[in-house]
């Protein structure tokens, strides 16, 4: 696996504006979660994760409080998942997950990136089967034999697992996430620095040129989307 799982994180945010944007995004991922699987994190592993990265990456304590109060309600906006693929510029593959209310509005808005960057967005299943949907643990650790036979004992199917510089990764299918985390920390570890599902390019490849403006001015105009959560995609950065 390697460390493709750094691939995908998006640029710091710069300004106030791009800020602002991080803490919507992380807000409406908070509600979802909250309101999927109940607002108590203790009983929530999705919504204490996310939680948990939310505080890494510095959203404020009020931001993720008010996402939680909004989904006490049981009312308020419907979100669904939708997901894009297709191919950006310099033919990379990529895969964008959207948290949306109106999935022709953000079909809409998607496919514009698509198309002002000379790229071309593809049908259900066009690039995401050169990518594996894991589930990826990162925390300080060097015996990666006894994190193993943990996992093994409860059943995890793990796909990889690395220790280097004092950081063991652990790699998972996507549909083990719950079952290892809860494993993990039942061994004692408490803080992770990568907590996530992602999806992890099989093959990556390298762009040139005016595909390297290109690409950036894509990978903008995706993250300046409202709906857009994440984006995906094998070009090594």
């Amino acid at each position: 696996m390697g460390r493709a799982y750094q691939n995908r994180k998006d640029s710091m945010a710069k300004t106030s504006d791009a800020k602002a944007k991080v803490y919507s995004k992380y807000g409406r991922e908070i509600y979802v979660c909250a309101k999927a699987g109940g607002i108590d994190p203790t009983g929530n592993l999705a919504l204490r994760g996310m939680i948990e990265r939310a505080k890494k990456d510095q959203v404020p304590t009020h931001v993720i409080e008010k996402a939680i109060d909004k989904a006490k309600g049981g009312g308020g906006e419907d979100f669904a998942l939708s997901r894009y693929e297709g191919y950006g510029p310099g033919n990379c593959m990529v895969i964008i997950d959207c948290l949306t209310d109106n999935a022709n509005r953000t079909f809409g808005d998607v496919r514009l990136c698509f198309t002002k960057t000379k790229s071309k967005i593809g049908t259900q299943g066009s690039v995401s089967h050169m990518f594996d949907h894991s589930a990826i643990f990162v925390f300080a650790g060097d015996d990666e034999e006894a994190v193993l036979e943990a996992l093994m004992e409860a059943d995890v199917d793990v796909s990889d697992i690395e220790n280097e510089d004092g950081k063991i990764s652990v790699f998972a299918p996507n549909t083990d996430y719950f079952k290892a985390k809860q494993a993990l920390i039942e061994m004692g570890i408490a803080d992770f620095d990568v907590d996530e599902i992602q999806f992890l390019p099989q093959n990556t490849t390298t762009i040139e040129g005016d595909d390297v403006a290109m690409f950036d001015k894509f990978m903008d105009m995706l993250n300046d989307l409202d709906d857009v959560q994440n984006v995906y995609h094998n070009v090594e950065l």
